[in-house]
C-alpha cells in the first residue's frame, strides 16, 4: 500500500493504539492571557545541546502565539490533571481562569501539580506534511511533583495501570 492510498482514519486508528503522554504547551504573552495547547506529540531530541520537540498542526490558532512569544514551557501533566487538560484545550477566551500556576524564569506559566516541566526557547520550526515541527532549546527544566503521567490512549485520557522500573528486574549484561 502506498503513502497516497492510506486515508485519514485508518492512519489516525492505527496511531491510536500507541499511548501518548499529555503535556501542557504555555507561553506568556505580551498582549493578553497566556497561551496554551495540550500537545501528545512531545519528545527530547538531544542532550548537547539540550533540546526537546513538539509536533503543533499548521491550522492550529494556538501555535502562532506561542511562536511570536519565541519561548515555551512544556508542562507533563500527571494522571490526575484530566479535568484541566479538557479546559486547557477548550475554546474558552481565558483558558488560565481559575488555574493554578506561577512563571517560570522565562515568565512562562508552570501548571501547579504538573510532573515535570520543561521551559525553552524557541530554536528550529521546520514543515512536516500538516504540521510543524518545533524544537526548543531547553532553559531550565525541573521535576515538579510525584506521581504518574497522564496517557492518551484510543481517544481516551488515562493513567498508567503499573509502573515498572529497571530495578525490578535482574538484568545481565554479557
Amino acid at each position: 500500500m502506498t503513502a497516497s492510498a492510506i486515508d485519514a482514519v485508518t492512519f489516525r486508528h492505527v496511531m491510536s493504539h500507541y499511548p501518548t503522554g499529555v503535556c501542557a504547551i504555555t507561553a506568556a504573552r505580551q498582549d493578553g492571557p497566556p497561551a496554551v495547547m495540550i500537545v501528545g506529540s512531545f519528545t527530547s531530541v538531544s542532550l548537547a545541546p539540550p533540546l526537546v520537540a513538539f509536533f503543533p498542526g499548521k491550522q492550529s490558532s494556538t501555535w502562532p502565539m506561542i511562536e511570536s512569544s519565541g519561548q515555551f514551557c512544556v508542562n507533563v501533566l500527571a494522571d490526575d490533571q484530566g479535568t484541566l487538560c479538557r479546559k486547557l484545550s477548550s475554546k474558552a477566551p481565558d483558558k488560565f481562569a481559575n488555574v493554578a500556576c506561577h512563571p517560570s524564569n522565562l515568565g512562562n506559566p508552570i501548571l501547579d501539580g504538573a510532573l515535570a516541566w520543561i521551559d525553552c526557547k524557541l530554536f528550529a520550526v521546520h514543515e512536516a506534511g500538516d504540521h510543524h515541527i518545533v524544537i526548543g532549546h531547553v532553559d531550565a527544566l525541573e521535576i515538579h511533583a510525584p506521581g504518574n503521567p497522564l496517557i492518551f490512549h484510543k481517544g481516551n485520557y488515562g493513567g498508567l495501570a503499573s509502573a515498572v522500573t529497571v530495578s525490578d528486574y535482574s538484568i545481565n549484561i554479557r
